[in-house]
């Protein structure tokens, strides 16, 4: 979820579906100072939340606004074979928000936290989350939100790290994709995005050696 994303209008509606509304990422999510509120200050998360099943059991719903986002019922409708990793260059609290907000019209599947790993969910794998700025790759993926800036490394925390990967393991499994760099890829390889997340500082060889023996 970096600052300087593609314009919604470089995602083409699919047949019979309304296009996606043309909103600048640039807009939505601007970069901010590191906030100094401790975490154990912060609402608890589960706080308001929705109850509903998740697809993966160890997160909690916290549901993106149903304007933020296509309903679907892949895979029956889309074939899934990617999983996009993001940074939200915002806090948890702030990134949630703005997935609620229905004026944003942007979404992920998971957002992970900085300190601890915990995992909320915005969309179920079954409909399209708006998070990667190409309507096509939309379509065949699921988008994992990370707190934190791309240049700030210390939000890639061991637990960022070690429940990103757990979650991630969990969705090549259920849909047969494969663990690796061709099938596990950062928002800036998105054909058309000048989004630049996760980052330098995203540790690959890292991530993908923890997937894999997860």
């Amino acid at each position: 979820m970096d600052p300087a994303g593609p314009p919604q209008s470089r995602e083409p509606a699919p047949p019979a579906r309304p296009a996606q509304p043309h909103v600048s990422r640039r807009r939505l999510l601007k970069g901010a100072a590191l906030a100094a509120v401790p975490y154990a200050l912060l609402p608890d998360p589960r706080a308001g939340a929705r109850t509903e099943a998740v697809d993966y059991p160890p997160a909690e719903w916290q549901p993106a606004s149903g304007s933020n986002y296509t309903a679907s019922d892949r895979p029956g409708d889309y074939f899934i074979d990617r999983v996009i990793i993001h940074v939200t260059q915002e806090t948890y609290a702030d990134a949630l928000a703005i997935f609620a907000n229905p004026q944003k019209k942007v979404s992920p599947h998971y957002l992970v936290r900085s300190a601890d790993g915990h995992v909320a969910q915005c969309v179920h794998e079954a409909d399209i989350a708006w998070h990667a700025g190409n309507w096509d790759y939309n379509t065949r993926s699921i988008g994992i939100e990370h707190e934190g800036w791309v240049d700030r490394p210390a939000y890639f925390t061991n637990a960022l790290y070690e429940q990103s990967a757990q979650l991630t393991a969990a969705i090549c499994d259920k849909y047969g994709i494969p663990k690796d760099r061709e099938h596990i890829i950062g928002h800036y390889q998105v054909p058309g995005t000048d989004h630049t997340d996760p980052g330098p500082n995203w540790d690959w060889v890292r991530y993908l050696r923890l997937v894999n023996f997860a």
